[in-house]
């Protein structure tokens, strides 16, 4: 995948996961952050039970992306509040 479709993909990801879990976005630069680590994050989760990772530019990536960004925002939140 080029750099482009990264982050775009992170951008996307990481509004939908932040939407989802605080209910507001974290902002542009944030939400792809956000949305390309948790990308890497759920990616290497899928990969470790047996299913594919971030495949490409597809829903299912997307898929992937938002779980692993949804969790990276519960982590950060449970972190932030303490």
């Amino acid at each position: 995948m080029s750099l482009l479709a990264w982050v775009i993909l992170g951008l996307i990801a990481g509004f939908i996961a932040s939407k989802i879990v605080s209910g507001t976005g974290q902002g542009a630069l944030m939400d792809i952050v956000i949305g390309i680590v948790g990308s890497i994050l759920g990616g290497w989760l899928f990969n470790t039970f047996g299913m594919a990772g971030v495949t490409g530019f597809n829903l299912y990536s997307l898929f992937v992306a938002i779980v692993g960004a949804g969790l990276l925002l519960v982590i950060y939140h449970a972190i932030a509040r303490n």
